[in-house]
């Protein structure tokens, strides 16, 4: 860099964004590190930032399958049950929220903003002040301590996101194409199939990536719902992973890994279809 290019503001800006960059950074290197130790080099803290001198698989081994004569379970029939909560959670929320989405941008009612007001509340309500009486209206209706239960929260409380991120994108379709479907004929759902369904690709791509992530990772509902740990969610299942005595902190790392990886291949797989759909105005308020 010339000293005559040189602009202290644009230098202090990256300078504060790579420092930003490093405090998030430095976590996800000491899980990678520790999660290729072995149990006895992980517990000597002076080498916690250095990399492992003999890097082993072990702890992924003993977080996958766990080790059954210790009592210790294993992730690898925990992470299908995540899958099984999170596909159909992910998207029924989505194709609900697109086409109450629809509804509230392209045929307005009377009410509509007030209705889409109160459903943006539920986005704020805390987990916690709900908890208790979710849990008996779940048993009242007989999904209490089942998937299906737990299902069914997730796709509750996601609509009001979904339904905030569709309604802005179909925002910014114009109404000369909805007027021309009616002209021609379609109903409410034959101008959503065949209108905008077909142009919904990167509103769901936002959504489904937002939707999976979250539901993937939370664990307040999950604990709280399930209580047989052959059903729970690998969230939960991480958690029981670190055990009450000892913590093997190479395996709980290991785990952490596992676990994060399905997030993580989805947002590389739909990454770029992401950041168009953001660019598209799907989170414009």
């Amino acid at each position: 860099m010339s000293a005559r290019g040189f602009n202290p503001m644009r230098f202090g800006i990256y300078l504060l964004l790579f420092l930003f960059l490093m405090l998030f950074l430095v976590p996800v290197y000491v899980m990678l590190i520790s999660s290729f130790k072995s149990f006895a080099e992980v517990q000597d803290l002076s080498r916690m930032w250095l990399p492992p001198k003999e890097p082993t698989l072990e702890s992924f081994r003993v977080a996958w399958f766990g080790i059954p004569e210790k009592g210790l379970r294993g992730l690898s029939l925990n992470i299908l049950n995540s899958f099984k909560l999170t596909i159909p959670a992910t998207i029924i929320s989505s194709l609900l929220g697109s086409m109450n989405g629809y509804i509230l941008s392209k045929w307005k009612f009377r009410g509509a903003n007030l209705i889409f007001t109160l459903m943006l509340f539920g986005m704020f309500i805390p987990y916690q002040s709900i908890l208790i009486p979710l849990t008996r209206v779940i048993a009242a209706i007989g999904l209490g301590g089942t998937i299906w239960g737990l299902i069914l929260i997730h796709v509750v409380y996601g609509i009001p996101i979904t339904t905030l991120i569709f309604r802005n994108y179909y925002a910014e379709v114009p109404d000369e194409i909805i007027e021309a479907a009616r002209i021609d004929g379609a109903g409410i759902f034959g101008t959503y199939w065949h209108v905008l369904f077909p142009l919904s690709l990167p509103g769901f791509v936002v959504v489904i990536i937002w939707q999976f992530t979250s539901i993937w990772n939370e664990f307040l509902f999950a604990v709280t719902i399930l209580q047989r740990p052959d059903q729970q969610p690998i969230t939960v299942a991480l958690n029981n992973l670190s055990g009450s005595q000892i913590k093997e902190w190479n395996v709980v790392m290991a785990g952490a890994l596992i676990a994060a990886l399905p997030t993580l291949l989805l947002y590389i797989i739909l990454g770029r279809f992401f950041i168009r759909g953001l660019l598209a105005g799907s989170v414009k308020g």
